[in-house]
């Protein structure tokens, strides 16, 4: 295999503390690379302004004046962590690349493990996931949800590997396999792990961060889940057929017992605190699957609309 040109995606929301160390230790690592034969020299950066209110477009057209391995763009306003993903995926594809590497632009996740998946697709693969060594670095509320979040997604379909986020290496067929997804609200954990492509993995260690704040947090991460399970599995779905099965059957029963206590000891049915009870119960989970089925009715109402999965505003090639 010859010897790949490499495009590093970087999405940024409100970077600005950050962005200008990433680039630089970006750049010492390409350096590294190229010298040892890795990458060719034509390797960049492409990085996606998630409609920023700070000063972090101004510092990125800074360094693309200054620097020319720095190629980026601006959307016109924010439209979330995995759009700019994806973004910055379908630019890279359209600029040219053999392979694309995304990562956090405040580089919690080791930039050193870049060099490792160049290893692996060297050797065959054409989707390198990283994977994180510990949580370590997390509170214990994120611990938390983060394991919840994991053992939700693999129970209810969604197969993605425990404390794998979105630090990967993907090869240009798998790029151009992405192109004939036309979702929305494509969501790229699912579809790196379901496509069938030869797949590795790389453990990595997260570090501190150095500047700024973590633009994810529990909603961000339990919009993220639904989406992901609304998207590759209809398991919740059938759950609500089976719970109103049960539902309808323990019903029926009761009647049953209702008529023949009625029937043959001539009782009448009684406890008012039970049914009131019982009520509150079922009405509680008739709402939460009429919830559930509502965010597959919205899935398909934001995909059958078709708007533009992002705008673009600027650009720098």
């Amino acid at each position: 295999m010859n010897i790949p040109t490499l495009a590093v995606v970087i999405p940024c929301f409100n970077e600005e503390l950050c962005i200008k160390s990433t680039i630089e230790k970006l750049d010492v690592l390409f350096d590294k690379l190229i010298n040892s034969g890795k990458i060719k020299s034509d390797s960049y950066f492409y990085l996606v302004d998630d409609g920023s209110s700070d000063s972090t477009w101004d510092i990125i057209e800074e360094l693309h004046n200054i620097n020319s391995r720095v190629k980026a763009v601006k959307f016109i306003r924010n439209f979330g962590n995995q759009k700019a993903i994806l973004a910055g995926l379908e630019g890279v594809r359209d600029i040219g690349c053999d392979c694309a590497v995304s990562i956090d632009a405040d580089l919690q996740q080791d930039e050193n493990a870049i060099e490792n998946f160049i290893d692996e697709y060297m050797n065959g693969a054409d989707i390198v996931s990283g994977i994180r060594n510990d949580r370590k670095t997390d509170s214990f509320f994120k611990k938390t949800t983060a394991l919840l979040f994991y053992k939700t997604m693999n129970i209810l379909g969604a197969k993605i590997p425990p404390n794998h986020s979105d630090y990967r290496l993907v090869s240009k067929r798998a790029l151009d396999i992405m192109e004939l997804y036309h979702e929305k609200y494509l969501f790229l954990r699912g579809f790196f792990n379901e496509v069938g492509l030869k797949t590795s993995y790389v453990h990595f260690d997260v570090k501190p961060r150095l500047a700024g704040e973590s633009k994810f947090n529990f909603m961000s991460l339990m919009t993220l889940a639904l989406n992901g399970i609304t998207s590759y599995s209809v398991v919740p779905l059938r759950f609500v057929a089976v719970l109103g099965f049960f539902m309808a059957l323990f019903g029926f029963l009761v009647g049953v017992e209702t008529v023949i206590e009625k029937i043959f000891w001539h009782n009448s049915p009684n406890g008012w605190a039970t049914t009131i009870i019982l009520l509150c119960i079922f009405g509680g989970i008739q709402l939460f699957c009429l919830g559930l089925i509502g965010e597959y009715v919205g899935q398909v109402f934001r995909e059958v609309k078709a708007r533009p999965r992002y705008i673009k505003d600027k650009e720098l090639l």
